[in-house]
């Protein structure tokens, strides 16, 4: 294990050539009559103003707020997964068997926005700008040391004022060894023998959105590859073989005003955060 360092928009269509202004008054007519015609009816303004009553302002709003992920503009996406595997060791990690858009949840409940390989060998995560296009950080995590794959809702202590709704993935790597005190306590720890991913909140953009934040998908995937990676390189003395187990996944946190903070304004989200001048 070592520990280092989203699809195009649909084309606008094109507008057709205006016509002359002398023509203007017969081609209105011949339009007009041409719509008779053909059978087009007019649109009734009482129900046009029907349907956008039926738009409710939350919905509007929530997606306002989701176009304004960086890894929604055109070609950010395909580059993005380029990059990343472009840094993928063929000889160390082998093929790439699957790619997934995730956010990451540490021990103080903060989300970060990253990407996820399995290969043959290896488990990568990515920690990624979308603004510059460009990869800040690699983990690796060698699939035959993985021993517990966790998927449920997550849980906190009895008088944490957290919370967090939907369900998340918990990886385990180190069965043995447990997170000091320390480290629970240090926001910015990274020693810890497991990583925790949910949904990411462009999930319901589109299919291909869909597929690509599928954690249910990336916990089989995830499961057969570490499987596969045991028989081919069993540890001497470690139980081999990965146990699935369908539970809450605590996170130990109480306060925690920097994770409600940065998660109320996506701050581990590359996001346009709108006009900072005047």
């Amino acid at each position: 294990m070592m520990a280092n360092e989203e699809e195009g928009v649909p084309a606008e269509k094109q507008q057709s050539p205006l016509s002359s202004p002398s023509s203007g008054p017969e081609v209105s007519e011949q339009a007009a009559g041409g719509a008779e015609g053909t059978g087009e009816q007019k649109t009734d303004p009482g129900a046009a103003r029907s349907q956008l009553s039926g738009l409710s302002a939350d919905s509007c709003l929530q997606d306002f707020k989701i176009r304004k992920f960086f890894v929604l503009r055109p070609g950010t996406l395909n580059q993005a997964i380029k990059d990343v595997e472009a840094l993928v060791n063929k000889e160390e990690d082998g093929s790439v068997h699957g790619i997934w858009l995730m956010a990451e949840v540490d021990h103080w409940n903060n989300e970060k926005e990253r990407l996820v390989l399995i290969t043959d060998n290896t488990l990568l995560i990515f920690k990624y700008d979308f603004v510059l296009l460009c990869c800040e950080q690699i983990q690796k995590i060698q699939l035959n040391y993985i021993d517990r794959i966790c998927h449920g809702s997550f849980s906190f202590p009895k008088h944490s004022l957290l919370k967090r709704d939907g369900e998340g993935v918990r990886v385990f790597w180190d069965r043995l060894r447990e997170p000091s005190f320390t480290s629970k306590w240090n926001p910015f720890a990274n020693d810890f023998p497991f990583s925790t991913f949910t949904h990411h909140p462009v999930r319901n953009i589109n299919d291909t959105f869909a597929a690509l934040c599928d954690i249910q998908t990336f916990s089989e995937k995830l499961r057969d590859a570490a499987e596969k990676a045991h028989v081919r390189k069993p540890i001497p003395g470690k139980a081999n073989g990965v146990l699935v187990l369908q539970q809450p996944i605590y996170i130990e946190a109480y306060v925690g005003a920097m994770a409600f903070l940065g998660n109320q304004n996506k701050l581990g989200y590359c996001m346009a955060r709108g006009n900072l001048g005047f």
